[in-house]
């Protein structure tokens, strides 16, 4: 009989059985052509009966002049999996490849995925979002390089907003914004609105958020960010932009496009910024939900924690409250959605 936490591992991993369109998988590895070349792609959270990564690199074998190619995929419980490899061939026959029996079921942090991993020069894949962590630090601890699918909400995570921080980790070049269309399995519940049935009968779902995340760079990723905003007219043209935090020594900007381009103080930014992010433009200096991550955070004075009592305020608040905090133009606190610091580099 199954475990109860096996069931429950069982149910979250269908929840998360994302199949991704042939067309972003496209628009995404284009950028990276170059780089795979000679390379081993591990697929290690794709069925290849399913998986558009395994059609796409199948189809792309001999143009980008891979290696080889293997995919893995998790049967629920404890059902073995088995692992496909090609090494060339039949580009167009995508059943074509080695296909070996696992003694596991092939979860990817198992023993023998992790073997395989080893072997592989770069990870492409859609991950399971609710095991992201995990996945990402496997990729972090053997060193590989990546191109994978995740929440945009995910660069917070405390596990993953230091690789941002120190330039391990960054978006993908193709998707900034909207929402994606995914597959998913025939007894998927379509309960939500944006799924649907295709013309060919497939379910799938529309996901908000959605980002590529890699740590292979691409010549997109270097171009400057150009706004129209200047803090030097904020008196006379933008008097409601860019107020001071009463606890972290940094401006407040609500929008990425509303960027000052002449100042050079540290920034609270939306997490959006980083679809728009220049490594040799700016530097990125913390998270405002994660206090570890900033420079010397200043203690919220008991005057404000006041103020924001006699506003109506309620809940927990304290002087040592995390997060960034400002006084608006009437007057009221204000504690803004979570915010990236960042800080204008030299000479830019």
């Amino acid at each position: 009989m199954a475990k109860n936490s096996d069931l429950g591992n069982a149910k979250t991993a269908k929840k998360d059985e994302f199949y991704t369109q042939l067309e972003d998988i496209n628009s995404e590895m284009v950028h990276y052509e170059s780089q795979f070349k000679g390379k081993t792609i591990l697929m290690n959270c794709d069925d290849p009966t399913w998986s558009n990564f395994w059609r796409y690199f199948h189809m792309e074998f001999e143009r980008l002049g891979l290696k080889k190619i293997i995919a893995t995929h998790y049967e629920y419980g404890e059902v073995p999996s088995y692992k496909m490899e090609y090494e060339g061939g039949n580009d167009e026959d995508f059943e074509v490849g080695l296909r070996t029996e696992l003694t596991q079921n092939g979860d990817f942090r198992s023993p023998e995925c992790i073997e395989l991993l080893k072997e592989a020069d770069i990870v492409v894949t859609n991950p399971p979002f609710s095991l992201f962590r995990d996945f990402i630090g496997i990729l972090i601890e053997y060193n590989k390089d990546f191109i994978i699918i995740g929440n945009v909400n995910a660069l917070t995570y405390k596990e993953v907003f230091p690789l941002v921080k120190n330039e391990k980790l960054w978006f993908g070049a193709s998707i900034h914004s909207g929402d994606r269309k995914f597959y998913v399995p025939d007894d998927y519940p379509l309960n939500a609105s944006g799924c649907g049935i295709d013309d060919d009968g497939r379910k799938f779902i529309r996901v908000k958020g959605v980002r590529w995340y890699t740590n292979m760079d691409y010549s997109a990723r270097h171009k400057d960010l150009e706004t129209t905003y200047m803090y030097s007219k904020k008196d006379t043209l933008y008097p409601e932009l860019y107020p001071q935090y009463a606890n972290y020594e940094a401006i407040n900007v609500n929008k990425t496009n509303e960027i000052p381009m002449d100042y050079d103080g540290v920034m609270g930014v939306p997490i959006t910024f980083f679809d728009f992010y220049n490594p040799d433009q700016f530097e990125i200096v913390g998270l405002t939900s994660l206090a570890d991550t900033m420079d010397k955070p200043v203690m919220l004075g008991q005057e404000f924690v006041n103020m924001y009592r006699s506003q109506g305020g309620t809940g927990h608040f304290s002087t040592n409250m995390y997060g960034v905090w400002y006084i608006d133009n009437d007057g009221k606190a204000v504690k803004p959605y979570g915010r990236i610091l960042i800080k204008r580099k030299a000479g830019n």
